[in-house]
């Protein structure tokens, strides 16, 4: 992705625009007790440099453009909170090392961050970024390692701190976003950026994210409870050197849904940042416990790799370690196109390790239809290089993700069969 550079200035010049408050409260009784604020005179825009504590009230909030939560800085969001983003890749939150987001939803007043557009549509805005001081991979000693931010360049991330807090993200609607500025340089609906596990993530529900759902650079921040609906790229996405769990997370491509990018997966694991630090130390090695991925996408031609339909529901690659357990993978559409792979733990960049160990169970996936996903004709093999990869086709659909929790969503889940 390219570096949005911000400088010095710039941030100034944003700063102006808005009311620093000093102890105390602005006109609309948004707490600001270290004298900083985000929040324009307007009493409803949100944009600039916190480098204090901020509560907002509870509320409908505009995001105009970007706001970084600096070192030292807090923002808590209150539950039944909405926050409609302004159109554009510029349109993100951004946790440096050191800042706090706590967006403090719950299952009946959830924090809802989407498009401020009247028709919404996959991209209209950037997401959030959470850059924490957990280890990433790198070419130093574990601890050693830190990275830029891929969105905006200033900020770093990575570092030695395993439990670092970034903050808690607890009943969370992320609609919309993925914002890109070129093919190649695009937002996530959620970025994970060498986070810690003192970072408390559950209960978020990613819509139609035009990049991946969720994205994991490093870090041993743990998941848990993360529903993910038409990401126009990845479901699951870890590179970096990631070393937490994922637990009860379920991805569904919708009937009729088609996505615009080369290879969508459910799962995509690198061990490194992209493939090209294959002797770094700290490769990822993560866990994923109760996983459903729904594949019903209609388009594309697994044979011949065009677009469109999903590439691998699983790829582990490039020194990735992956537990993958108590997984579940169906179509629920007749007409539904297949994945080219259903398992795949190669590359042309490295394959994933030889400890991977991963057990799938599947509905409505003919073995034959099925091209390659690790060896058709011996599907529970141990292959070189590749760990243990089992396949199974359950009896009754027990496996995978709990969707009872996921009520608070109203998503309405298909029947798998």
């Amino acid at each position: 992705m390219k570096r949005l550079f911000l400088s010095m200035m710039a941030m100034a010049a944003i700063a102006t625009t808005l009311t620093l408050t000093s102890c105390g409260s602005d006109d609309e009784g948004n707490d600001t007790p270290d004298g900083a604020s985000i929040l324009a005179t307007d009493g409803k825009t949100l944009m600039g440099n916190l480098t204090g504590k901020q509560t907002l009230e509870e509320g409908e909030y505009i995001l105009g453009g970007t706001v970084i939560i600096e070192n030292g800085g807090e923002l808590t969001i209150p539950a039944g909170t909405t926050i409609k983003a302004a159109k554009g890749f510029s349109s993100y939150i951004l946790v440096a090392q050191g800042g706090k987001l706590y967006a403090n939803g719950t299952s009946s007043q959830p924090v809802t961050f989407t498009s401020g557009e009247a028709t919404k549509k996959a991209g209209d805005w950037g997401g959030i970024i959470l850059n924490g001081k957990a280890p990433i991979s790198g070419a130093g000693a574990e601890g050693t390692n830190t990275a830029n931010a891929e969105i905006n360049n200033a900020y770093k991330y990575g570092g030695s701190d395993k439990a670092d807090n970034s903050g808690a993200l607890t009943y969370v609607n992320i609609l919309y976003a993925g914002a890109r500025n070129t093919a190649d340089i695009e937002h996530n609906g959620l970025t994970l950026n060498g986070v810690g596990n003192g970072t408390k993530i559950q209960n978020v529900y990613v819509l139609e994210s035009a990049d991946d759902a969720i994205e994991f650079f490093g870090g041993t921040v743990n998941v848990t409870n993360l529903l993910a609906v038409n990401p126009d790229d990845d479901m699951f996405d870890f590179t970096q050197g990631y070393k937490g769990t994922l637990s009860n997370c379920y991805g569904i491509w919708e009937n009729g849904y088609t996505s615009t990018e080369e290879d969508p997966r459910g799962v995509e694991a690198d061990g490194n940042l992209d493939g090209n630090g294959g002797d770094h130390v700290g490769q990822s090695d993560f866990i994923i416990d109760g996983m459903t991925i729904v594949n019903n996408t209609v388009g594309g031609n697994t044979t011949t790799g065009q677009k469109n339909a999903m590439d691998d529901v699983i790829k582990v690659r490039r020194g990735a370690t992956a537990t993958i357990k108590n997984t579940l993978v169906a179509s629920t559409s007749a007409d539904a196109l297949k994945a080219k792979d259903l398992v795949d733990a190669t590359d042309s960049k490295g394959g994933g390790t030889v400890t991977i160990n991963i057990t799938v169970s599947f509905f409505s996936y003919d073995r034959d239809k099925v091209v390659d996903y690790v060896d058709k004709t011996n599907p529970d093999k141990n292959v070189a290089g590749q760990g243990t990869i089992t396949l199974t086709e359950p009896s009754a659909a027990n496996a995978g993700a709990n969707t009872s929790v996921f009520a608070w969503t109203n998503y309405s889940f298909p029947t798998l069969n």
